[in-house]
């Protein structure tokens, strides 16, 4: 019986133990770590998604506590399983891990990509912020058009009680209050849903799929961070960013998925500069020339834009892009200079609770506001903070629209952004020519 510990931040970690650890006899997780995601240790992988292997489940730790648990439980084998990190940082756990004498192991794709029976699609991305999500809008869209009926299913976003999250199902907005959705997961599933879209997500993605399977024709795994697919799919589309050029080579997983993929979308061309674009074209030439490449701009719409003109205004873009994805500023900030807004402010100064551990943390954030919300008090510490910046405007440029969830104390504008292919091939040509009925 070998020992394991699995590195993780309630997502791959959890997949990987249910396809490969689960019902093995011959190795024993001890401990799941957790990261990346705040409060989201200290919890315990439940006994009914463990399996009869584990009748007490797992624990789960800060990843702080590695190197003393792997001590604690004579551990052989460490499994790192989380996404959109730098190639370095990863060999630098791996030297921790190493240090004190145990193994470091990345599970690839052979044994943690399920089969479906139906056809899927993968939409996945070398880095977080890329344009995944609108990527898969688009081909959902697209998919509806050829006749089929679509279901989505997202990479897991599971902070809550893992047992009532095994399997879960959206078709509604009310399904959003019925789950009790973070900022986050609302992000990602209500475009979907609006555009009559049924998403699912959970933990157990084997009894997630199987209910896709009964309302679908064809499966789009709508992927999170960089991580690659947990299913086997018969088209893997992959995002790139030229805003941030050689990422793609970078970042684990995001160069799995580089190397993967059946089709790259080059997002952002519009607003990013030539020397970025062909390098990223070089790279693509170098290490996946058999990809088809489909060119592509995120433009933005803003509703009543004629407001933000000589405005000081407060910028909110997606939080997760700016955290683990590192960029600096998003399509909002780029909606306050097109438009005219006088100046950016700062909310740094008012942030309140966990907004301000957000911003120490990721000290790189532009004069911005990232749309943090992984938890109800931590909602409650957005509200706070951006009622408390001095400011004349808000501009909300989040997936969705946040004055549903905070209640604002000043004016608003929203900003949204949809793919706009640029010349051909374009998606549409590529799956009509993949999956014409």
């Amino acid at each position: 019986m070998r020992n394991a510990i699995i590195m993780g931040a309630a997502g791959r970690d959890f997949h990987n133990f249910n396809t490969f650890f689960r019902n093995k006899k011959d190795i024993k997780v001890v401990a799941f770590t957790a990261t990346q995601i705040p409060d989201i240790e200290g919890r315990k992988y439940p006994k009914e998604l463990a399996g009869e292997n584990y009748p007490n489940g797992i624990d789960i730790y800060p990843e702080s506590e590695l190197l003393d648990l792997i001590k604690k439980f004579d551990v052989q084998d460490v499994y790192f399983s989380y996404s959109d990190v730098p190639h370095h940082y990863v060999m630098s756990k791996a030297a921790d891990v190493m240090k004190v004498g145990a193994n470091f192991i990345l599970l690839g794709p052979a044994e943690t990509m399920i089969k479906s029976k139906k056809p899927v699609v993968s939409v996945c991305a070398v880095r977080t912020g890329c344009g995944k999500s609108q990527t898969t809008r688009k081909v959902a869209s697209i998919l509806k058009e050829l006749g089929y009926k679509v279901a989505a299913i997202r990479h897991p976003m599971p902070y809550g009680d893992l047992v009532a999250q095994k399997v879960q199902k959206f078709e509604t907005l009310e399904d959003l209050k019925k789950h009790k959705c973070t900022i986050e997961e609302m992000e990602e599933y209500e475009p979907h849903i609006q555009s009559g879209i049924t998403v699912f997500a959970g933990v157990d993605y084997g009894a997630i799929l199987e209910e896709a399977e009964k309302v679908a024709d064809i499966i789009l795994w709508d992927g999170g961070n960089n991580d690659f697919s947990f299913y086997k799919s018969d088209l893997e589309i992959v995002v790139v960013d030229p805003h941030r050029p050689g990422h793609e080579l970078e970042y684990y997983p995001g160069e799995v998925n580089f190397k993967r993929a059946d089709v790259i979308v080059i997002n952002k061309i519009d607003t990013a500069d030539l020397e970025n674009i062909l390098e990223v074209r070089e790279n693509i030439g170098t290490f996946n020339k058999k990809a088809i490449v489909v060119d592509a701009a995120s433009p933005i719409f803003v509703e009543n834009s004629e407001q933000i003109r000589g405005k000081r205004v407060l910028v909110i873009e997606d939080g997760p892009t700016l955290t683990h994805g590192e960029m600096e500023y998003g399509a909002g900030v780029m909606a306050a200079y097109r438009y005219g807004a006088e100046e950016l402010i700062d909310p740094r100064e008012y942030a309140v609770g966990t907004i301000a551990d957000t911003f120490e943390k990721y000290p790189e954030i532009g004069t911005l506001l990232p749309a943090m919300g992984y938890g109800e008090q931590q909602m409650k510490d957005l509200e706070a903070t951006i009622n408390q910046v001095d400011a004349d405007l808000v501009i909300i440029a989040t997936p969705i629209d946040l004055s549903r969830i905070v209640k604002f104390n000043k004016p608003t504008v929203r900003v949204t952004y949809e793919l706009a292919e640029i010349g051909t091939p374009t998606l549409k040509e590529v799956l009509t020519k993949k999956f014409k009925k």
